[in-house]
């Protein structure tokens, strides 16, 4: 465990060095916060009320120990090396979505691929009835947790039928700063847009809540939002804006990722020969600017490797997904993951 820590702040001392020579004399410290949609990761075993049979070793598909065993084995080697072109620390914390229960992040972070990174995780047992969840994963040497709470997806009417998931919200801190993560999962598409958009208004309502008692706060509000940036739920019930001068006040939103979309024609996933961004990480406008006394927003990256996806045939180019056509492909996801990396300059 020492050998670790010794190589984590070797390595760490790296990229600062890196960075000081690319900025200047200045020495600046960088962090690494992500997103993934890990694609149905679940266990072996039932959960009492939940909708898990289809992911049971007798269920529709065979979902036994050598497949849990391989995605498991997947998603730590996706999530052990986000980041590591930048950082070679890898991730300070990354937000996941369609996760089933503690187990499965308890055997992820354990997993011999990902254990010597020492990470940890928050859950919150949600009410969605299939029972996927949203986490945050982080390393507590670079993000040290506060509270954590998972805030109510509720309906305009106040439906208490309707059971999705939830807002997981964490506060922490990040190189001597308070910061509050918010990690998602909105409806999907096959729910109509008023369901993201009723996402979007709660979750500025969450935002606006937590700067209104703590305006110097960095927030960033990261998830698979099921809609693209510039969809109706994120530009205009969240208010996350396309441009950096659109920013007028600390509160404000910024969306670094619908210019990547619209203009570069990157995306996270693949419909019909199509790219969508449904996963994004917004950052509060206190993470812009030029002033790097505090945490700032340095830049993005949607996160890929050859293994991510299809070699060959019909869907040569798409993501690997754990299944596809009733197949068992043994691949990763039908995401990939975002990370934006904040730069602090060192004291």
């Amino acid at each position: 465990m020492r050998k670790n820590s010794c190589l984590l702040a070797l390595v760490m001392l790296f990229a600062v060095l890196f960075t000081a020579q690319a900025q200047g004399q200045k020495k600046y410290e960088v962090y690494s916060v992500g997103f993934y949609n890990l694609e149905n990761l679940f266990d072996t075993i039932h959960d009492n009320g939940k909708n898990d049979y289809e992911f049971l070793p007798d269920g529709a598909n065979k979902w036994g120990t050598l497949k849990y065993t391989n995605k498991l084995k997947n998603m730590a080697t996706v999530l052990n090396e986000m980041g590591t072109d930048v950082l070679p620390a890898g991730m300070a914390a990354v937000g996941v979505s369609e996760i089933e229960n503690s187990r499965v992040l308890e055997d992820l972070v354990k997993h011999e691929v990902l254990a010597p990174r020492g990470w940890d995780f928050i859950h919150i047992e949600g009410p969605d009835r299939r029972g996927v969840d949203c986490a945050l994963l982080y390393n507590p040497k670079l993000f040290k947790p506060i509270n954590s709470k998972l805030a109510p997806y509720t309906t305009v009417d106040n439906d208490t039928t309707y059971k999705t998931r939830g807002f997981l919200i964490v506060s922490g801190e990040m190189g001597g700063e308070v910061v509050h993560i918010i990690v998602n999962h909105w409806p999907s598409r096959y729910a109509k847009s008023p369901a993201r958009e009723r996402a979007g208004v709660l979750v500025k309502e969450l935002k606006d809540s937590i700067m209104a008692t703590m305006p110097d706060t960095k927030v960033l509000i990261m998830g698979d939002m099921n809609d693209d940036p510039d969809n109706k739920s994120m530009k205009t019930c969240l208010g996350a804006v396309r441009e950096k001068e659109e920013i007028k006040a600390a509160s404000d939103l910024y969306n670094p990722w619908w210019n990547i979309l619209r203009k570069k024609g990157m995306g996270t996933l693949k419909y019909k020969g199509k790219w969508n961004l449904f996963d994004q990480v917004v950052v509060s406008g206190n993470l812009l600017g030029a002033d790097r006394s505090t945490l700032k927003l340095y830049k993005t990256e949607i996160f890929s490797r050859g293994y991510m996806f299809q070699q060959e045939g019909r869907y040569k180019g798409n993501t690997k997904r754990t299944h596809a056509g009733g197949v068992w492909l043994n691949g990763y996801s039908d995401h990939l993951p975002v990370i934006v990396y904040l730069i602090k300059e060192a004291k």
